[in-house]
């Protein structure tokens, strides 16, 4: 019976790996798209964003057969439920990134400092994403735990990124639809980190079985 549940554990895990490199190939596509204006990516994000979805239902059936089937309990049982949690989060990410993909069609980018910051957001939500699913699947406390860290970096660029757009459009207002598009990408980016530092938050729920919120 162990070995069976050892399995099926084990399948999850390589459902929320490939769920995290969804996420991490919407994210990427999406910022290629807007920053080097190639819009032929758009479909790359939203397929990848698609195949979350799909991903989010089966992982949702596998843990509840682990739930039903094999009775889980201690630490076993918050390792599942944290995952169907983690899901939920992982499928919005694609919904972020999705969304970014939409925007590219009207936003022609500029060349100036803003942009860049936006590029290091992206670098940085997608490596949190990566971090907290590898957190998980390795069981790691303090790659959990840097990922929330992280989040302070993503925080920072976008507070960056809205006072440079903010001052670009002070400059000139005819580029302000353009400039609130660009606010609107960098927010969903900081959102992306927000679901992933909730990724991350679970995983320290799986293995200690405290949420950092409750403490």
């Amino acid at each position: 019976m162990r070995n069976k549940f050892e399995e099926q554990l084990q399948r999850l895990h390589l459902e929320l790996i490939q769920m995290g490199a969804s996420c991490e190939d919407a994210i990427s596509a999406a910022a290629e798209a807007l920053l080097k204006g190639d819009k032929a990516l758009v479909p790359t994000a939203l397929e990848a964003e698609r195949d979350l979805d799909r991903r989010e239902r089966e992982v949702e059936n596998l843990c509840l057969k682990l739930l039903l089937q094999q009775q889980p309990v201690a630490r076993d049982l918050r390792e599942i439920s944290a995952a169907l949690k983690m899901i939920s989060d992982l499928e919005r990410i694609g919904d972020q990134a999705a969304d970014i993909a939409e925007l590219t069609s009207c936003i022609q980018v500029p060349d100036h400092t803003g942009v860049s910051h936006i590029a290091d957001m992206t670098r940085a939500v997608i490596g949190m994403v990566t971090d907290s699913v590898d957190s998980f699947v390795k069981q790691d406390l303090e790659l959990a735990r840097a990922v929330c860290a992280a989040d302070d970096r993503v925080d920072a660029l976008f507070d960056t990124v809205r006072q440079e757009l903010i001052a670009q459009i002070s400059e000139n207002a005819s580029w302000g639809q353009q400039g609130l598009d660009l606010l609107m990408v960098a927010k969903y980016l900081e959102r992306i980190g927000d679901h992933a530092t909730n990724v991350a938050e679970w995983v320290e729920y799986s293995i200690t079985g405290a949420h950092p919120s409750n403490n």
